[in-house]
């Protein structure tokens, strides 16, 4: 069963961020606990969407996600930022499930797009990105301003560099 996350279930969620952080090679990355998800989730003014797929009283998958925009079709988007699959669980359509209940949500709002990034080692994932039709933005690099780079940016750190 697919459906929208629900403030019980910030414990389950916050593990699973730190289950694909390990599996993602990144698990020393993850500064989100239960209050930072809360606020994100639950908050005066969410930022953030979740969706969990249940079984038996078992979360056994997330997706996280929130509204982009773009300027080109001058409409909003949704930005999956995580999707995980507990490794038992995978092979079921779960995955799928989710992918497809984000499809849902944005062609009934009128969103023009669901993308997201995925790392380019992740060869399983990407064939199931592509089975699903989605495309890969070859052409694209993500990047990113964080830590000691966004301080100095911002006027409150050394220069970087």
């Amino acid at each position: 069963m697919i459906r929208t996350a629900v403030e019980d279930d910030l414990d389950t969620l916050v593990q699973l961020i730190h289950d694909l952080a390990r599996f993602e090679r990144s698990a020393g990355s993850v500064g989100i606990d239960r209050s930072l998800l809360h606020a994100a989730l639950f908050g005066d003014s969410p930022t953030v969407f979740a969706h969990v797929a249940e079984e038996g009283g078992d979360i056994l998958a997330m997706a996280i996600w929130f509204l982009n925009f773009s300027t080109w079709t001058g409409r909003n988007g949704i930005y999956l930022e995580d999707l995980y699959v507990r490794p038992e669980a995978r092979g079921r359509g779960i995955g799928r499930s989710l992918i497809a209940e984000l499809a849902s949500i944005a062609h009934r709002s009128g969103y023009s797009r669901v993308e997201w990034s995925v790392l380019d080692w992740n060869e399983a994932a990407l064939r199931f990105y592509r089975s699903l039709g989605a495309e890969p933005m070859d052409e694209w690099t993500v990047c990113r301003l964080t830590g000691p780079a966004l301080a100095a940016l911002a006027g409150e750190g050394p220069p970087a560099g």
